[in-house]
């Protein structure tokens, strides 16, 4: 056989052989691909990120946000401390008198120790029985034991001085330099407050977030907003707790961007464009523009009759970076956690492959026909 007909026969056997392969080498769907599913699957819906579609969407339910009931915002309350059950009081009563009940012979003064406070809120005073005193500041305190006192020996003082219990402490678990249980001093304690007495956020964590347990509520904001919002540095109540952690939230970038990995959100609200740019945007060379993809997940609950929300659970928001609104869309649309965005092959790029499979068979060819 001459070389030039092996040639051509290699050729055509080549071709045919990259014609049977099946789909091409490549790093995405093409969005046709996805585009077609939605219409020909049940359980999808597919919507294009348009102007129109934002006010819909802000409608529907969030999803895998965090627990958190808000953010309480700050108010002040009492400068000084208000005694609550729990805390320990110390009372002593000098007594100049020589027959005192309430002093040994020889002695001008009482110390009767340190004593918690009931849980009805009472001490109890040696000749007077069950004294009230939490709700009260200290010196408030001090006035009503002595007038208790005054009854059984007018000559008497009382000195009385305290330290915070569990009502009255709150905890900083996690976060900083050094947690642990602190007394509220007054009640004007704020957040923040008690961060830097912690010894303040290692500034190597990843945009920092406070949760604030109280009771059976948690609370949740950024680090960043409370700085930058004086109005949310909460007032702190008796048995708080306080936990600083780096932000877990995060999406998926997959596809044609510049990379594909988890990434985690660095701010409260990521939008989708700022998402293709935390990923470093989309590859000239393979993207298409037309084609970014938001995939996302709605609970079953979002369907419910009576409630506004997607047409299917499994979802696919579809965003065109070749137009205006497309653009302005994509910047206001938010990115939830677990989020997929897929940036889709360009059908260029499919066909720049499939030339270059052919490209490289007409190499071998030629190899073949010049030997």
């Amino acid at each position: 056989m001459k070389p030039m007909r092996a040639a051509r026969l290699l050729t055509i056997l080549l071709i045919a052989a990259v014609a049977s392969c099946g789909p091409l080498p490549r790093g995405a769907a093409v969005r046709g691909e996805i585009e077609r599913d939605t219409i020909d699957t049940a359980g999808y819906a597919y919507y294009p990120v348009t102007r129109a579609l934002l006010p819909t969407l802000d409608a529907w339910p969030a999803v895998n946000v965090e627990r958190s009931y808000g953010w309480p915002k700050a108010g002040g309350g009492s400068i000084g401390r208000i005694l609550a059950p729990g805390d320990v009081v110390g009372i002593t009563i000098w007594e100049s008198s020589e027959n005192s009940l309430l002093t040994s012979a020889g002695a001008r003064n009482a110390n009767l120790g340190s004593m918690v406070i009931s849980p009805r809120g009472t001490v109890f005073l040696p000749y007077a029985g069950e004294v009230r005193i939490a709700g009260m500041a200290p010196d408030r305190a001090r006035s009503v034991l002595q007038a208790r006192i005054d009854s059984i020996a007018a000559a008497a003082q009382v000195q009385l001085s305290a330290q915070a219990g569990r009502s009255n402490s709150v905890d900083l678990v996690s976060g900083v330099a050094s947690p642990g249980t602190f007394p509220l001093t007054d009640r004007n304690t704020s957040v923040l407050s008690l961060i830097s007495q912690g010894g303040g956020i290692p500034p190597t964590m990843r945009n920092p977030r406070v949760k604030l347990q109280r009771g059976h509520k948690i609370f949740a904001t950024s680090v960043d907003r409370l700085y930058d919002n004086p109005a949310l540095d909460s007032v702190l109540r008796g048995g708080d707790k306080v936990i600083v952690e780096e932000d877990e939230r995060y999406f998926l970038a997959l596809g044609a961007t510049g990379t594909e990995k988890i990434v985690y959100f660095d701010r409260d609200y990521v939008t989708a464009l700022e998402a293709i740019s935390m990923v470093g945007g989309i590859l000239d060379s393979r993207a298409d523009p037309e084609g970014i993809l938001v995939l996302r997940e709605y609970p079953r609950a979002a369907l419910g009759a009576g409630l506004r929300g997607p047409r299917e659970q499994r979802v696919v928001f579809s965003i065109d970076l070749t137009e205006a609104d497309g653009l302005f869309s994509a910047k206001n649309m938010q990115i939830y956690p677990q989020d997929v965005v897929l940036a889709t092959e360009s059908p260029v790029s499919t066909l720049q492959v499939a030339l270059g499979l052919i490209g490289t068979t007409f190499g071998l060819a030629n190899a073949v026909a010049s030997n």
